[in-house]
């Protein structure tokens, strides 16, 4: 069975990094990739050109984003009892002791800091992918919870935010 991953991410380079590194570590990672907080609740709500998409096992989020931060998508996700129950990792350039804070005082499930060396972006990767993929039980997505079937978007051409 595959993992669906919603990345919550503006930059497109950390997105592509991302997405080439659970490629090599993990094939069976279906990585949805969204710019900011606004699109990244339209897509768990199913709006618009999110219709048909499946239901994230884990959500990969970014603190420092263009028109919702990341913040504010923490709180409108686990405010929502149909959301609150899918993990939120927040994977951010931030170290500053008040934004881990704040993202635990937000439910966040793990807070991390993205590596600035590509070896160690890599280590993170299989990191995550051990831990929340392979030893972690995440919550099933139950056909009743969404109006759709899970699928995947592996078809579709990527394009970066």
């Amino acid at each position: 069975m595959s993992t669906e991953i919603l990345l919550v991410e503006d930059n497109p380079g950390d997105a592509r990094l991302l997405r080439e590194t659970f490629l090599g570590v993990n094939s069976s990672v279906h990585l949805h990739v969204v710019c900011d907080g606004v699109e990244g609740l339209a897509f768990l709500r199913y709006q618009g050109e999110y219709i048909n998409v499946p239901r994230p096992d884990l959500i990969l989020l970014d603190l420092n984003l263009p028109k919702m931060d990341g913040r504010e998508f923490l709180t409108h996700v686990k405010k929502d009892p149909r959301l609150s129950t899918i993990p939120i990792i927040v994977l951010t350039t931030s170290q500053a002791e008040v934004d881990i804070v704040k993202s635990y005082e937000l439910q966040a499930n793990c807070y991390l800091t993205k590596p600035w060396e590509l070896s160690e972006f890599g280590s993170l990767v299989k990191s995550l992918n051990e831990f929340w993929i392979q030893k972690a039980s995440l919550p099933k997505r139950f056909s009743e919870e969404s109006p759709h079937r899970a699928g995947t978007l592996q078809g579709l051409p990527w394009e970066p935010c």
